[in-house]
């Protein structure tokens, strides 16, 4: 990732961490961050001597974010893989876009960009879309438990019926009994 060693006086460098620090502060394992490497979403900043993975400080940002990504998002590794990817060649393009002055480079540029933020926006709605759903399965449960707690607080037994997932058939092991 970043070599920080060649731009930064030693003395004022970041000091690097080895996997295992690093893998502790994130709540992480050793090994989720290897494959993380094998699967091409990290590289380590740099080996020691003994050739240790030493991470630097944008490294263990990075990790931070695939994290967030997986775990508080829901994100598959191969979408975040994309979302990194296509961030780095949005940076990368910025950066060609500032050192030429040629139109249709430019333009080239700009519309490889716009491809690749739009492949974000679609990945980032399909997750709102399949979270929109979820979030109705279960207010569909709320609602149902609701009725039952109204039947009840009439007196009356709850009615039977057949217990399904939205817009699919019953339930492995229903029996039209009611069951919460």
């Amino acid at each position: 990732m970043s070599q920080s060693a060649q731009s930064t006086p030693p003395d004022l460098e970041a000091p690097l961490r080895k996997i295992q620090e690093v893998a502790a502060e994130l709540g992480l394992t050793a090994r989720a961050i290897r494959y993380y490497e094998e699967v091409g979403l990290l590289a380590p900043a740099a080996r020691s001597g003994g050739a240790y993975r030493l991470y630097d400080p944008d490294d263990v940002e990075r990790l931070r974010f695939i994290k967030g990504l997986r775990d508080d998002a829901g994100f598959s590794l191969t979408e975040i893989g994309q979302l990194l990817e296509d961030e780095a060649m949005r940076a990368r393009n910025r950066d060609r876009f500032r050192t030429t002055d040629d139109a249709t480079e430019r333009r080239a540029i700009i519309d490889d960009t716009l491809v690749r933020v739009e492949r974000q926006i679609d990945t980032l709605r399909d997750k709102m879309t399949r979270l929109a759903g979820m979030i109705e399965e279960a207010e569909g449960r709320r609602d149902h438990l609701r009725v039952h707690l109204a039947e009840l607080d009439a007196g009356r037994e709850p009615e039977p019926h057949v217990h399904t997932r939205s817009g699919s058939r019953p339930l492995a092991g229903s029996s039209g009994r009611t069951a919460p």
